[in-house]
């Protein structure tokens, strides 16, 4: 992907403090877009935002809950009156909740699904409202998982939200084209991220369960993130995107 691929574009990446969110930023900024960057942890957010900006560019942040309503309508209101306008939406919040079927909580569900679902969809509403009254186009991005396609222990409820999050690609096509607004998914497999890392096991473990033999690199994923929001993918919308390294094809578990 060529130099400043981006330069003039405006992004807001959610749950981006750390891992595949940041690197997603990092490599935007490096390639000329100017960024709202999203954490729901203060700190995180702050130490995010300026690692980019000595590195690479134009980054601004606001941390908060990506799942409300209210906060998501100030984050497009911030990057708007920040950077006067909205081209990329990568919709990275997310949380992993893993528990028992027999044991799963209402309390948890409902929980993955207010940030997961709920607030991936009203940020795509949002952000295309604004798109929409700007008539230039844009791009969302949706983040949703290999456990979206394959079953996965003690992941149901997470799997219910990146399977949906898919049809909800497709299905926003139907309302989106017609503005010139592009709507797709990526599905990341195992991917080497701090909170992965902590499990000392987990890199030996995917490497043997993976068919190309490693896990993916927060840069690997970014980069399919980067082409499915780029001028490159204009005429791909309504898809999804794997990226585990052939893991799907054959779906050891780790267990």
């Amino acid at each position: 992907m060529s130099a400043k691929l981006f330069h003039g574009k405006v992004a807001i990446v959610t749950g981006a403090g750390q891992g595949i969110g940041f690197e997603i930023c990092r490599q935007l900024a490096l390639q000329g877009a100017s960024i709202l960057l999203n954490d729901i942890d203060e700190a995180l957010t702050t130490e995010a935002v300026a690692k980019i900006k000595q590195e690479a560019g134009n980054c601004i942040g606001l941390h908060g809950d990506a799942g409300d309503i209210v906060f998501i309508q100030q984050m497009v209101d911030k990057a708007v009156d920040a950077f006067g306008k909205l081209d990329i939406i990568i919709a990275n919040a997310g949380i992993t909740l893993f528990a028992d079927f027999f044991e799963y909580t209402p309390e948890s569900f409902y929980k993955v699904m207010h940030l997961n679902l709920g607030g991936s969809f009203f940020l795509a509403q949002t952000a295309s409202k604004q798109m929409k009254e700007q008539q230039t186009g844009g791009s969302i991005l949706f983040m949703s998982s290999v456990v979206g396609h394959q079953a996965h222990k003690n992941l149901a409820a997470y799997a219910i939200t990146k399977a949906g999050l898919e049809m909800l690609a497709k299905n926003l096509v139907i309302e989106l084209s017609p503005y010139n607004i592009t709507v797709n998914a990526i599905a990341p497999g195992a991917t080497l991220t701090e909170r992965t890392l902590d499990d000392k096991d987990y890199e030996k473990t995917w490497s043997r369960i993976t068919p190309i033999g490693r896990p993916a690199t927060t840069f690997d994923i970014a980069n399919a993130a980067l082409f499915m929001v780029s001028p490159n993918a204009k005429n791909i919308t309504g898809q999804s995107l794997v990226i585990d390294g052939g893991w799907t094809s054959i779906s050891p578990s780790p267990y």
